[in-house]
């Protein structure tokens, strides 16, 4: 049966293999992971004929090269807006390409967006870790963080024609977050809650996997640390005793005493994820009535424009 081989020549900082990640496991203090974009994950794996959910390499602003050592493999490119280059050929993401041996492939930092995803036409051999190949950085189990060096094998490889990939409006990065306040909102001074939901906010350098520290005015914490510890889930805006701020993205820790003032809409965080050090971000404060209603329709339209995917790929070439 077909396979390619490929070699590691550069990887940079928390370039990882990446899935569906690992819901339910959280009740044993193991977080869930996955693709900080799920949405651009899903996507990449639609255009190749894989399951949404199949591994992947997520690749962060450091970029990746590698280099393919036998066999010929399609991939697609998704996520933020990264540049690409097969085989000496430049192009860019949200297309479909064919890479075979003696050529390397690269993806780099673009114009826009923190996250590419590489997936290929076939299986990516990567070991798993509680039925997941989806890697927690701070341990790295599950399929691990790419070194050079290393080679990883693509069995039943097939190749597709090439072709652009229709890219949504959401894959862009979102500056605007729809927050419902809470759980500890009622444990934060007045003068803090209006901070919070003013601004202006910045992201800084100092983000991973786990979450990203935000820049702006601090908020006055008063009796809020005095709450025990209880479960967080992605999307917790926690703010530590120095009153600043962390949005908690795919590897967050699964429980933790320090009070939330908000929750950021879950369909939110895929293009925010999307945002670099030093763009600016809002917090749109609703209630929880309006969340639900609002998670209902996008999840509604984003079932539509997956199945359009699928017929999209089913046909011919663009």
């Amino acid at each position: 049966m077909a396979e390619a081989v490929f070699r590691v020549v550069q990887a940079g900082p928390l370039v990882s293999v990446q899935d569906g990640g690992r819901p339910g496991m959280m009740r044993f203090g193991v977080p869930a992971s996955g693709g900080m974009d799920r949405k651009a994950l899903a996507l990449a794996n639609l255009a190749v004929g894989q399951p949404e959910g199949a591994p992947v390499i997520e690749v962060s602003l450091g970029g990746l090269t590698l280099e393919c050592l036998s066999g010929r493999v399609s991939v697609a490119v998704t996520g933020g807006a990264f540049v690409v280059e097969a085989g000496g050929r430049r192009a860019a993401s949200w297309q479909v390409v064919t890479i075979k041996a003696g050529e390397t492939f690269t993806i780099r930092r673009g114009h826009w967006g923190a996250w590419a995803y590489l997936a290929f036409a076939g299986a990516l051999q990567a070991p798993r870790w509680l039925g997941s190949a989806a890697t927690l950085a701070s341990s790295n189990l599950g399929g691990g963080v790419l070194k050079a060096g290393q080679e990883w094998v693509v069995a039943e490889a097939n190749l597709l024609p090439p072709r652009d990939l229709p890219r949504p409006v959401s894959a862009r990065p979102r500056r605007r977050l729809h927050v419902v306040m809470g759980p500890q909102a009622h444990c934060f001074a007045p003068e803090a809650l209006e901070a919070f939901a003013a601004g202006p906010w910045f992201l800084t350098p100092q983000g991973d996997r786990m979450g990203v520290r935000l820049k702006g005015p601090a908020l006055a914490l008063g009796d809020a640390l005095s709450i025990p510890s209880e479960p967080i889930v992605r999307g917790s805006v926690q703010v530590a005793g120095d009153g600043v701020p962390v949005v908690l993205l795919a590897d967050h820790q699964t429980t933790g005493g320090y009070p939330k003032i908000a929750t950021v809409l879950d369909d939110d965080l895929d293009s925010f994820a999307q945002l670099r050090p030093g763009d600016g971000v809002s917090f749109a404060p609703i209630g929880a009535a309006e969340a639900a209603a609002l998670g209902r329709f996008r999840a509604e339209r984003w079932a539509d424009y997956k199945a359009r995917m699928r017929d999209r790929m089913r046909g011919s070439p663009d």
